[in-house]
């Protein structure tokens, strides 16, 4: 791996605003004062990515229940996320970050390993940021599969 960025428990979560899977804008200040997973994923509509998708989806009331919301952030575009959405049966945000301004900021854009090569590309990440809109967990290179079971462990959900 590389020197990428890397965000730590307790500092402030880089403040972002993006355009929704319908063009509407969502901020991270919209969760002031509520729990919230930031995770960050390559592509809608690829098997690892809807297979994470679909457990948040799944999850999404005990999460729910235990005061946390959930926000999907990639580089799609929003039609594509609206097609993601739609097709996936997804109830939670999906932002645009076509740019990759808010990836780069939480250090989920960068080089990785894929295949045995170095290139470019969306770390998948994942971001528990608290009522004060801090970083409370920050976790990299996780797994598509099983990621949001573990998730639910650590926070104990």
């Amino acid at each position: 791996m590389t020197d990428n960025h890397r965000l730590e428990v307790g500092a402030p979560a880089p403040a972002f605003t993006l355009p929704d899977a319908d063009g509407n804008e969502v901020s991270l200040a919209d969760y002031r004062g509520r729990k919230v997973i930031v995770y960050f994923y390559p592509a809608a509509s690829t098997p690892g990515c809807t297979k994470q998708a679909c457990d948040f989806r799944d999850n999404l009331a005990e999460l729910d229940g235990a005061g946390i919301d959930v926000v999907g952030i990639s580089p799609d575009k929003p039609a594509k996320l609206a097609k993601f959405r739609d097709a996936e049966g997804l109830t939670f945000p999906l932002l645009s970050d076509p740019d990759r301004a808010v990836l780069t900021a939480y250090g989920a854009y960068g080089e990785k390993t894929m295949y045995g090569k170095t290139v470019h590309g969306v770390i998948r990440s994942t971001f528990l940021i608290d009522e004060q809109g801090r970083i409370a967990l920050a976790q990299y290179n996780v797994r598509a599969t099983g990621h949001v079971a573990k998730l639910r462990r650590d926070l104990s959900v």
